[in-house]
């Protein structure tokens, strides 16, 4: 039987506009639009995460936008339940919704589900996190090389995140995180079409300098300094927060810390851009092409 609803997935890096052309689309398309970024489910991070502007909240219904706190667990299995609960739901009246956000393992987990793993104390999260802080990323890593060097060989090296949670369930469970990784598909009750943005290189990395630069003078530095004291937090191992939890503490200038939020989210677009190779059906746009072209472009895979 055809499935007959359909979730549109806007992806691309960092900086190029996905918040822009979701609202644009979900406007055209009468329907909500729902977030799978990562950090924007943070009420906390108001300024270093891009979210939405009130303005664009009001233009269109956002789910999983500042719905939680940084003090809150929460990791990509809770959201994958919660994020299907309502997609399911939404669907009861509508045929089509919209799904934007650069995390592409929460995209993935929507679209195609992710693989189960058990429930981590998070004493043994704090300790690996402690651990990272205190000692750095060369010693997380070869940690999950000793470990799972299966995984190891996969990751994103660069990713401590993901390091770190693979190697809490390492450490709860005594087996390699590979196992418990099946990639097995899990039945969804719509299609899922992926949309793609590109941008040249040297545009994108413009954009995302001028955003940074908007950020600071947003008041990125004054957001960062309320936080400080929970930097120990994952979730605050975050570009445009850590960089400046080291200006606080000495270690780096002001302006190395610009420079370092800069470089470090060109970094994070590189590495997005790799993962949406994996779209090989998708459907491919510039970032600055007409809506109502990709609009037609999107019902012909629709058909």
């Amino acid at each position: 039987m055809r499935k007959n609803k359909n979730l549109i997935y806007i992806a691309g890096p960092t900086g190029i506009g996905k918040t822009n052309l979701s609202i644009e689309i979900a406007k055209k398309l009468k329907t909500e639009i729902i977030s799978c970024d990562s950090r924007q489910f943070y009420k906390e991070l108001k300024i270093g995460t891009s979210p939405p502007s009130l303005s664009q909240l009001d233009q269109v219904k956002h789910h999983f936008i500042h719905n939680k706190s940084i003090h809150e667990v929460y990791n990509v299995g809770l959201y994958e339940k919660e994020a299907v609960e309502l997609v399911n739901k939404l669907f009861e009246e509508r045929e089509i919704l919209i799904l934007v956000g650069g995390s592409g393992l929460y995209a993935d987990s929507i679209m195609n589900g992710i693989d189960d793993f058990p429930e981590i104390p998070n004493s043994i999260r704090e300790s690996l996190i402690n651990e990272y802080n205190s000692k750095g990323l060369e010693v997380i890593q070869n940690k999950l090389k000793k470990l799972d060097i299966e995984y190891y060989n996969e990751v994103d090296l660069n990713n401590s995140n993901r390091i770190i949670r693979a190697l809490e369930i390492i450490k709860f469970t005594g087996k390699k995180f590979s196992l418990f990784r099946t990639n097995k598909k899990k039945d969804r009750i719509f299609q899922s079409h992926v949309i793609v943005m590109e941008c040249d290189r040297d545009k994108l990395y413009h954009r995302i300098n001028h955003r940074v630069d908007d950020m600071i003078e947003k008041g990125l530095e004054k957001e960062a300094l309320g936080l400080k004291d929970y930097k120990h937090l994952n979730t605050l191992n975050t570009v445009g927060y850590k960089e400046f939890f080291k200006y606080f503490e000495g270690k780096i200038s002001y302006t190395d810390a610009i420079d370092k939020v800069k470089q470090n989210t060109r970094n994070y677009a590189k590495r997005q851009i790799t993962w949406l190779k994996k779209y090989n059906k998708s459907i491919k746009v510039y970032f600055n092409q007409d809506v109502n072209k990709i609009i037609n472009e999107l019902y012909k895979s629709l058909k």
